[in-house]
């Protein structure tokens, strides 16, 4: 398949299905910012709805959130007023329009998406995929299947103290605050690589959903 993992910088996922499934898969990500992963090969330097333009057989888009998280809820009046929250949302509207690509998936954490567009598909958390941390994370899927938890550690978490369970939310202050932030968890990565790199899944699914 050829993939594009738009608007990621860290080249997490484009690290998992490489680690998966090798060359199997014409992978690359797009930001515009040069990407901080291990595969700068695989890396589009642009703007990333330009490049979904593309043929593409499966797009995996993680539109900024900073002006439509609800966890900002209190400014955004302040940023309907400057333009900011509009610009967000229609940003996030864009790829809910790639109709030339079969597969999509788009992640945000809980935004005003949820209201302005449609509720996500499927809602997902770290503590699903082995990371011992909350963080509720959204996802809008076309043509996909939703994922399956890996590895829940809940129970492991929640002994723990909040300000640990809770790493993003406590993080403090600094220029890499927002990258670090937005950066997708390996095992959830990992999950997207071994659940949807396998096309025989997503055919099972297509299948399944046509009632053949």
């Amino acid at each position: 398949m050829r993939i594009l993992v738009a608007c990621e910088e860290s080249g997490a996922v484009v690290t998992a299905f490489k680690r998966r499934w090798g060359g199997a898969h014409d992978i690359y990500s797009c930001d515009l910012l040069p990407t901080s992963g291990r595969h700068p090969e695989c890396h589009i330097q642009a703007d990333a709805l330009e490049i979904a333009k593309m043929d593409w057989d499966l797009a995996i888009c993680f539109p900024p959130c900073t002006n439509i998280a609800v966890s900002g809820a209190r400014w955004f009046e302040e940023k309907k007023r400057d333009g900011r929250y509009w610009m967000g949302m229609g940003f996030f509207l864009a790829f809910t329009a790639l109709d030339h690509i079969p597969h999509v998936c788009i992640e945000n954490p809980v935004s005003a998406a949820s209201t302005f567009y449609a509720k996500p598909t499927q809602t997902i958390h770290p503590w699903q995929f082995g990371h011992m941390e909350e963080k509720t994370t959204c996802l809008w899927l076309k043509n996909l299947p939703p994922l399956k938890p890996t590895r829940d550690v809940r129970e492991q978490m929640m002994q723990l103290p909040k300000s640990e369970r809770e790493k993003v939310h406590y993080m403090p202050p600094g220029p890499e605050r927002a990258s670090l932030r937005s950066k997708t968890y390996d095992g959830v990565a990992r999950a997207m690589a071994e659940q949807w790199g396998d096309e025989s899944v997503i055919r099972q699914f297509e299948q399944m959903e046509l009632g053949i």
